[in-house]
């Protein structure tokens, strides 16, 4: 661990992680939070996330499998290939010096945020103002997405099959654009609404345009206006909204956050943080004996469902195609793989916020600096819906993190009956491998801004790095 300080003191316990930090430690918590916020603040969509995580792996020799496999190629241990499942999710894997079927150790995140979607048909004109209908994705508080600057960012595809990439928002010459709220002068029924049905979803319309086109016979002219300078600049034409993936996201960058620059403010800490560690931790090895993973998924917050989603089959198919790379496949071989396996499902927790203390169970919850998060359970009520982690495998866990002096804790996602959540663990639980829900905590969680502490940030790379050398 020649980039991580050890204290060799393992006895010690430390409440908040800040409290045995030497200068060393410092430096290279600034350094791994400075990546992240320059990440966070360039990287707003799932394959954003995915073109920039291929091109720094790239750059440390991993290879894509499909162009392997296209050349008759071969693997051996050692090898580093990446499989990019249609540009929103992808698995990165490290072939290590034992035969697969002895099991993967593996990281896996979500790289999909909550936010706002363009529906198929988006533009349209009311009392000379130009508007994009949305749909939202993902558990959101919909009242927290009105008067705040939103920037759009996706892409087109047109029917030639050209990809438009689109990015409006982000730079500082860029306008920016949003939802309007209700005047508290006029807002008397509205403020006697349930919080939940102050804003409605189909409110949540986008404000992008006012001036209308010079052109007499158009009849909608602020709308044929906008449509003109769109096609000015990416040579589209109002049909192509329907083959497009257009997300509405906060606008602006990730920020140090508090006077002492102790926290990050970003939009979609939940779970890009988690995936932004789990790739920086498998980024600092270049050999194993067991053959490591990193998963970084789309669609977990509406199910993991769909092509590019945990319950797809990219992931157990990618495992194949590298056995038989490898001259190890069988299908019993592969199914002995997945079962001997370990994973942490790296997602986010629920800070203790001291605003809303009545939400959490102080002994169970999860506290901004000390350290990475382990959830033995997610799910709702009755543990619904989730993957509830074996002790044999959290005491494994525990060792893991001591001998590496990683600062951890455990939490539960609120009181009993409060609320829930899940995660993608139950959907690799299946295979019959050991899986524990583990991240970072997260004040805000599901709003445009989400704050997190930076201590935490270092502390989960630390313990991702610690769980590929050990598991």
């Amino acid at each position: 661990m020649s980039e991580i300080t050890e204290n060799k003191n393992l006895e010690k316990k430390y409440e908040l992680a800040w409290e045995k930090y030497g200068e060393e430690d410092i430096k290279l918590l600034n350094q791994l939070n400075d990546k992240y916020i320059q990440f966070m603040s360039k990287c707003k969509t799932e394959r954003e996330c995915v073109d920039e995580f291929i091109f720094l792996a790239e750059k440390e020799g991993y290879k894509d499998l499909n162009m392997i496999i296209e050349n008759k190629g071969e693997l051996k241990a050692g090898d580093k290939v990446y499989i990019n499942n249609k540009g929103k999710s992808m698995a990165l894997f490290l072939i290590g010096n034992q035969p697969i079927e002895k099991g993967l150790s593996i990281l896996g995140a979500h790289l999909d945020s909550p936010r706002l979607d363009l529906k198929q048909n988006p533009l349209y004109e009311d009392t000379d103002l130009a508007m994009f209908d949305t749909h939202y994705y993902g558990g959101v508080k919909k009242y927290q997405w009105v008067t705040i600057p939103l920037a759009i960012h996706g892409v087109l595809i047109k029917k030639d099959g050209t990809t438009v990439n689109l990015v409006i928002g982000e730079d500082d010459n860029d306008p920016v654009v949003g939802i309007s709220d209700l005047l508290i002068h006029l807002a008397g029924d509205q403020m006697q609404k349930k919080l939940a049905d102050g804003i409605t979803g189909e409110d949540l319309n986008v404000l992008i345009g006012s001036i209308p086109i010079k052109d007499k016979d158009q009849k909608e002219k602020v709308k044929a206006n906008i449509m003109k300078l769109l096609n000015e600049k990416y040579d589209i034409d109002e049909e192509d909204f329907v083959s497009a993936e257009l997300e509405v996201v906060p606008a602006g960058k990730a920020r140090h956050f508090g006077l002492d620059r102790s926290m990050v403010m970003a939009y979609g800490h939940d779970d890009r943080v988690c995936s932004y560690t789990s790739f920086e931790a498998m980024m600092k090895i270049n050999s194993s004996e067991k053959t490591l993973v990193t998963l970084l998924v789309d669609k977990e917050e509406i199910g993991s469902v769909g092509s590019t989603g945990m319950q797809a089959m990219f992931f157990e198919n990618g495992v194949a195609e590298i056995m038989e790379l490898l001259g190890e496949y069988s299908g019993i071989k592969l199914r002995r793989a997945l079962a001997n396996s370990k994973m942490l499902s790296s997602d986010v927790s629920a800070a203790y916020d001291p605003n809303y203390p009545g939400v959490m169970e102080k002994r169970n919850a999860a506290y901004f600096g000390k350290g990475i998060v382990f959830n033995k359970y997610t799910g709702a009520r009755g543990k619904s819906g989730c993957n509830d982690a074996n002790p044999e495998y959290i005491a494994e866990i525990r060792s893991m993190m001591e001998k590496h002096n990683v600062t951890w804790q455990t939490s539960e996602l609120g009181k009993v009956d409060q609320g829930g959540g899940g995660t993608i663990a139950y959907i690799l639980a299946k295979y019959g491998m050991e899986v524990i829900d583990c991240g970072v905590a997260v004040q805000n969680m599901h709003a445009p801004w989400e704050v997190v502490s930076k201590a935490d940030v270092y502390e989960t790379m630390r313990g991702y790095y610690a769980f590929l050398l050990e598991a």
